[in-house]
C-alpha cells in the first residue's frame, strides 16, 4: 500500500536529489518524488518516520504532518516550479492554476495561506517573481523588456515599479549593486 509524505523546503531539483539520497540511505523505497512530495511504496513505521525526520532536518527539510501546512507547501511549490523552473513564459492566471492543481477553491487556499504565512499569497508570488528577475538580471542575457515579457508584466515600467517597491531599488540600481541581495527560495 503506497503512501504520500510531504516535505517542507523542497524548492529545486537539487532538493529532490538530496531527498532521494536520504531515502536511499535509509532504504526507504519510493515510486515518485517531486517538489514537496514523495510517494512511497509502503507506509512508514514510527521508527522509519523518526529516522527520516531527523535526516531531513539535518539537511534543511522537514516532514509536514498537518493538512493545512501540506496545502500551503503545495501552493509554494507550484509557484516556485512555475516561476523558477519552467521554460515557458509566465502567462498564468494564478487562481485557476492553483485551484486546478490542488482541487480546492482558490479563495479558501489564499485565505489559508495569508492566515498562516502572515503575507498574502499574491505577495508571495510577487516575491518569487522578483527573486527570479534578480537572477535574470545577474545572468545579463535578457534585456529588461525581454524579462518583463517573460515574467508576464504589462510593461517595463510596471516591472520596475514592483521591483523598486519590493527591493527598494530599481532593476538598473540592482544590476550595479555589488551585493545582489539574493535570498534562498525557502527564505522568501
Amino acid at each position: 500500500m503506497s503512501s504520500i509524505i510531504h516535505i517542507k523546503n523542497m524548492v529545486c531539483p537539487r532538493c529532490i536529489l538530496a531527498v532521494s539520497q536520504i531515502l536511499e540511505e535509509l532504504h526507504i523505497t519510493y515510486k515518485t518524488i517531486k517538489l514537496g512530495e514523495v510517494e512511497l511504496v509502503s507506509i512508514l513505521n514510527e521508527s522509519e518516520k523518526e529516522s527520516l525526520s531527523k535526516k531531513l532536518q539535518n539537511s534543511g527539510f522537514s516532514l509536514i504532518d498537518d493538512r493545512k501546512s501540506q496545502l500551503i507547501e503545495q501552493m509554494k511549490n507550484l509557484v516556485v516550479d512555475k516561476i523558477h523552473h519552467s521554460s515557458e513564459d509566465l502567462d498564468v492566471k494564478w487562481a485557476d492554476y492553483i485551484g486546478e492543481n490542488i482541487h480546492l477553491d482558490y479563495k479558501y487556499l489564499s485565505s489559508l495561506f495569508s492566515s498562516v504565512e502572515s503575507i498574502t499569497f499574491e505577495q508571495y508570488i510577487i516575491n518569487q517573481k522578483i527573486e527570479h528577475i534578480k537572477e535574470l538580471l545577474v545572468y545579463d542575457e535578457l534585456t529588461l523588456s525581454e524579462i518583463a515579457f517573460k515574467m508576464n508584466y504589462s510593461s517595463v515600467a510596471y516591472l520596475s515599479n514592483q521591483f523598486k517597491k519590493t527591493t527598494g531599488m530599481t532593476p538598473s540600481q540592482f544590476k550595479k549593486s555589488i551585493d545582489k541581495n539574493r535570498k534562498f527560495l525557502d527564505e522568501i
